[in-house]
């Protein structure tokens, strides 16, 4: 025998419907934690090059070579648009597909992709607060044909590089969140 639901059945809808208030958009989620996680990479690949060959490599010159050499590399990335949307879009990404995640009922993703946000917040907090300062310091320095006070150097080779250092193992666990993230979001929307 069939009984057919009647308009007061307590008989929850089908998991895939959207419930009202609370969309359920795992595309969404899925494309915006694709973008955070390739955002998040390719910030902590720059910071691990800095890491491994720019920051040691210019430690084995003068300090003319390297003041010369990190005025130019921030030169260079400063006034780079791509740069700058990937460095700020990286946060705007991972915030969004937390909410969205949130919203979608699948909040264990939505709290990694959270983590990941935050720890690649500290990274925006010390670049302000640390490296864009030291930055400006060195470019603020003179001409490097007379500058006779190198004390700089030794903060970039002490405090920028250990800050550095600190961004790139925040970038990583910022990537290592979203890669969980992924990975349950797949699970979940299935």
């Amino acid at each position: 025998m069939t009984i057919n639901p009647t308009p007061h059945d307590p008989t929850p809808p089908p998991a895939s419907s959207a419930t009202p208030g609370r969309p359920r958009s795992p595309r969404l989620a899925a494309t915006l934690i694709t973008l955070s996680t390739l955002l998040v990479g390719l910030m902590a690949g720059l910071f691990f090059a800095f890491d491994v060959s720019v920051m040691p490599g210019l430690a084995s010159g003068d300090e003319q070579t390297y003041v010369t050499a990190m005025r130019a590399f921030n030169k260079a990335i400063d006034g780079n648009p791509l740069f700058g949307s990937v460095f700020l879009l990286a946060l705007v990404a991972a915030i969004a597909s937390a909410v969205v995640e949130y919203r979608g009922g699948r909040r264990v993703t939505a709290l990694w992709v959270g983590a990941a946000a935050v720890a690649y917040l500290a990274v925006l907090v010390i670049t302000f607060a640390v490296n864009i300062p030291l930055n400006n310091e060195l470019a603020d320095a003179g001409a490097v044909e007379q500058m006779t006070d190198f004390s700089i150097v030794e903060r970039f080779r002490t405090t920028w590089v250990t800050t550095n250092i600190v961004r790139t193992l925040l970038c990583t666990a910022a990537l290592t969140a979203l890669a969980r993230a992924s990975l349950l979001h797949g699970r979940a929307t299935r």
